[in-house]
């Protein structure tokens, strides 16, 4: 069950709701472009969100493209194993990619260090369980609110 903590201060509610919008946006510049992070950006919206706006928490949870990502990670700071395969496979061939058109030595390595960065990350967390996965597919489990 989600435990939201929404700020009294309406000054830095706002704040909250605006970082988590623009860690939306910024998400979804990373489903376009290779190397932007997609995930940290929707699970720090989630974040921001529980601070400021059930309404927009819940709109990003039950998301059909990003909402079973950030159950995932912030139930059970897990991924399951066909999403760390096919997280790590588009990583090396957008990252493949770029560096086929990119000329500049040091722009190379820096695609290197990145997805040898964002590997490592991928492989260290948690494989999710089958009961887990059955947990977040529960219709309970994504519509439940207070």
């Amino acid at each position: 069950m989600t435990e939201f903590k929404i700020e009294r201060n309406k000054f830095i509610r706002i704040l909250y709701l605006s970082a988590g919008v623009f860690c939306v946006i910024m998400g979804i510049i990373g489903v376009i472009l290779p190397v932007w992070p997609t995930t940290i950006f929707m699970i720090l919206a989630a974040w921001f969100f529980i601070r400021s706006s059930e309404k927009y928490y819940y709109k990003l949870v039950r998301n059909r493209i990003f909402g079973r990502m950030i159950r995932n990670y912030r139930e059970y700071q897990g991924i399951e194993k066909n999403a760390r395969i096919k997280s790590i496979s588009l990583l090396w061939l957008t990252l493949g990619l770029s560096a086929t058109f990119v000329e500049i030595l040091y722009i190379r390595i820096i695609l290197l260090l990145v997805g040898i960065g964002v590997t490592w990350h991928l492989v260290a967390l948690k494989t999710l369980t089958e009961e887990e996965i059955r947990n977040l597919n529960d219709e309970k489990y994504i519509t439940e609110q207070p």
